[in-house]
């Protein structure tokens, strides 16, 4: 990919409370980070985690699906939107919607996934790692593509599964888990670039 901006720029997709947006505003208050929060964008008003950037000063802006003649039309608005930043990377944290194949052609764009992929998939990952009788699940940071928590895989990190589980107590565990992994992960890329070469990422100096 090309060379990174100094500090990297990141957008941020939105749908919800932004506990991970929150992550990496707090991390980017440090210079040594390499990273900075230069938007963060929403598909529906009146969200905490736009409330989250608010508070930090950081540009926000917002995309409704039904303001929009077609997923398409949305599509490419959003990505006019992301791209007015010009970011080195865009972050989905929550962001409850699915983007197009040009939309990831445009922008390297990382997400989240509460389950150790290309285990449990979807959105019931850590119940699905229960009821399945896992001793270990965890928390994979991505590369989106155009499936379902298919991508290639940035970074993990495992989480055990205790005996007096439940959906509710895993998940916040690993919530916790995958919030680390991410600030720790962007900020590894920013200062020392990524490359993907079909399925295999490399952080290091071989990214830049």
């Amino acid at each position: 990919m090309p060379a990174l901006s100094s500090p990297a720029r990141v957008v941020v997709l939105v749908s919800g409370s932004g506990t991970n947006l929150q992550a990496l505003l707090d991390a980017c208050t440090e210079t040594s980070y390499g990273a900075r929060v230069v938007a963060v964008g929403a598909d529906r008003d009146d969200i905490e985690g736009l409330a989250r950037a608010d508070r930090a000063g950081v540009p926000t802006f917002v995309a409704k699906v039904d303001d929009y003649s077609s997923r398409e039309h949305w599509d490419r608005a959003l990505g006019d939107k992301v791209g007015a930043f010009e970011p080195d990377l865009v972050v989905s944290a929550g962001f409850m919607k699915l983007v197009s194949p040009d939309f990831l052609e445009r922008f390297l764009t990382l997400n989240t996934h509460p389950a150790l992929c290309p285990a449990f998939p979807g959105m019931h990952g850590p119940r699905d790692a229960l009821e399945h009788g896992v001793k270990v699940t965890g928390a994979t940071l991505f590369v989106v593509d155009a499936g379902v928590d298919t991508g290639p895989i940035v970074a993990q990190v495992p989480v055990a599964v205790a005996e007096d589980d439940d959906v509710e107590s895993l998940h916040e565990r690993i919530k916790t888990a995958e919030r680390a992994m991410l600030v720790e992960s962007v900020g590894r890329i920013a200062r020392e670039g990524i490359t993907v070469e079909g399925r295999r990422v490399r952080i290091g100096a071989a990214g830049r």
